[in-house]
């Protein structure tokens, strides 16, 4: 009973960090005014908030290490197998990916890029997901959460295809994709991309864990919302215009 209440007290502790650090550091984003660089918001407080918690999962990341030896994945690990993973995983997911976009045009339900297709909001958040997205929240949800969740969680799901603490970390960066409001309280969601995030985090973090890297997941992440990114922009600028 002990060791159940001190796992469940663990996950809630992670979750709430997990979960309010993006949060302070949206808030942090919030105190600056981007119209000079950016008048549609379509990728600098975006980059902000991403750089600012990535920052301060970097610093707590340092400090943890200083009392405890623990290996969040800063090497390149297995470098053969996660060049294999990330190939194939780049190959299957542009795939895919291309097939979802062709079947929403068709049944008219391809959601339009956000912002006006100008150069410089194209770029600012191509650059984004491919410089920012992956490194910051890979750190976050896999180097940081996997490691602190293997500390206390063992054991292994699915036929032992996937652990624990890979799936406690992949559900709870599908929640980070939740928007929570407190005045008045209330959630707002795509049930689909919260779906797909989970899905995606599972195989990041497996990544993860199978390279003891977390560039590899960071790769695939940015990789991923690239392809996402410029497929919607492609078909935007082609057939919805």
């Amino acid at each position: 009973m002990r060791t159940a209440l001190r796992t469940v007290l663990w996950v809630l502790v992670l979750t709430i960090l997990l979960l309010g650090i993006p949060m302070l550091s949206g808030s942090i984003a919030d105190m600056f005014d981007y119209q000079a660089i950016d008048p549609d918001g379509s990728y600098a407080w975006i980059s902000t908030h991403h750089i600012v918690q990535a920052v301060i999962f970097i610093i707590l990341i340092f400090l943890l290490m200083k009392f405890k030896s623990l290996d969040f994945g800063f090497g390149w690990g297995n470098v053969e197998v996660g060049r294999k993973y990330v190939l194939r995983f780049t190959l299957i997911f542009g795939a895919g990916s291309l097939v979802s976009h062709v079947l929403l045009l068709l049944t008219g339900s391809l959601q339009q890029f956000e912002y006006p297709l100008t150069a410089a909001n194209i770029t600012g958040q191509l650059a984004f997901q491919l410089f920012l997205s992956g490194p910051s929240e890979e750190l976050i949800f896999r180097a940081f959460a996997i490691t602190m969740l293997a500390l206390v969680i063992r054991g292994r799901i699915f036929g032992g295809k996937i652990s624990i603490p890979n799936m406690i970390a992949a559900i709870i960066f599908g929640l980070a994709h939740v928007s929570f409001s407190f005045d008045p309280l209330a959630a707002g969601y795509n049930p689909m991309q919260v779906i797909l995030s989970v899905i995606l985090g599972i195989f990041y973090g497996d990544c993860y864990e199978k390279t003891k890297s977390m560039y590899y997941p960071m790769m695939m992440h940015s990789i991923s919302n690239v392809i996402m990114v410029s497929l919607t922009v492609i078909a935007t600028a082609l057939f919805l215009r």
